[in-house]
């Protein structure tokens, strides 16, 4: 290891280990993870929560707290890292510094709690699909293009450029768009209610108790919102903390006061994504495995 590499990975440790004692319990389990969500990244990411765990279990820690930076990817690996993670830890929270967008916006929805700051961002649900060229798309614009297509055509509207695209779609691949559209909205619901809303008893305004058809419907609609692509008009819409209270109602925890906090957590991404580029790295994880346990 070099020295730029010494240098490096001796101040990812001490963000992080500043980090973990920002947090109202010293020990607990911190894991960041920079760059898109793929399966090829599933082995290195399982690696790294079994280390993590392990030194977790040994000192009876049952939290995992996720730094996440991504512009998204595929759903289907986000339901693997999700496995992975209940598997070892009870609770799960994910911290937000910059972003979490698509495919990363369905992986903090599998949380127990999500932290942002002012100037963080969700991003629409817009399941990423690899098409024959081998590149990731967004799926929904297809759906949304091909649907546009079919009233043309029932209308008479339809030009002959158009005409020629809409003979041209491939519908095995279109069936692809729509299952992952439909596995987006399935885990959504499932890990809202099961997670993110299982404390949710009461209704603020009546007290009344919640039900859990209620839930349900309440999933529903926030998946809804997620993928309205006539809300967001942008697959690379940034949502903001304020709009995903007020207008998703959803509970996010804003650490936008706590200015140590903003300040440790946006060097410690920063310098992720320069090591990681600088490494010629897609993906870069790191923890908090090696210094777990220790007193400030």
């Amino acid at each position: 290891m070099s020295a730029l590499d010494n240098a490096t990975s001796g101040f990812l440790e001490h963000l992080i280990k500043q980090i973990t004692e920002t947090h109202s319990q010293i020990k607990t389990a911190f894991i960041a993870y920079h760059g898109p969500i793929d399966y090829n990244f599933i082995e290195y990411y399982k690696d790294e929560i079994e280390e993590l765990a392990d030194k977790a279990k040994s000192l009876q820690i049952d939290t995992l707290n996720i730094i996440i930076n991504t512009p998204g990817g595929s759903v289907e690996a986000v339901e693997k890292m999700v496995e992975i993670n209940r598997y070892h830890f009870k609770t799960v929270n994910f911290y937000v510094p910059d972003m979490a967008m698509s495919a990363g916006t369905i992986f903090c929805m599998s949380g127990d709690e999500i932290y942002m700051d002012y100037a963080s961002s969700l991003g629409p649900i817009d399941p990423q699909v690899m098409n024959e060229q081998g590149k990731w798309v967004p799926a929904l614009g297809y759906l949304d293009k091909y649907e546009e297509l079919i009233q043309k055509s029932l209308d008479d509207k339809i030009s002959g450029v158009e005409f020629a695209r809409f003979q041209n779609i491939d519908l095995a691949q279109l069936s692809r768009y729509e299952q992952a559209k439909l596995l987006s909205i399935d885990l959504l619901k499932k890990w809202l209610v099961e997670y993110k809303f299982k404390d949710w008893e009461t209704h603020s305004s009546t007290s009344l108790e919640v039900t859990c058809q209620e839930k349900i419907e309440r999933a529903e609609h926030v998946a809804s919102m997620l993928m309205d692509t006539s809300v967001w008009r942008s697959h690379g819409r940034m949502i903001g903390i304020n709009t995903l209270i007020s207008v998703l109602k959803l509970k996010i925890n804003d650490y936008s006061e706590n200015r140590y906090l903003r300040s440790v957590l946006n060097q410690y991404i920063e310098l992720l994504g320069e090591y990681a580029t600088q490494r010629q790295r897609p993906v870069y994880i790191h923890s908090n495995a090696g210094s777990l346990g220790d007193e400030k």
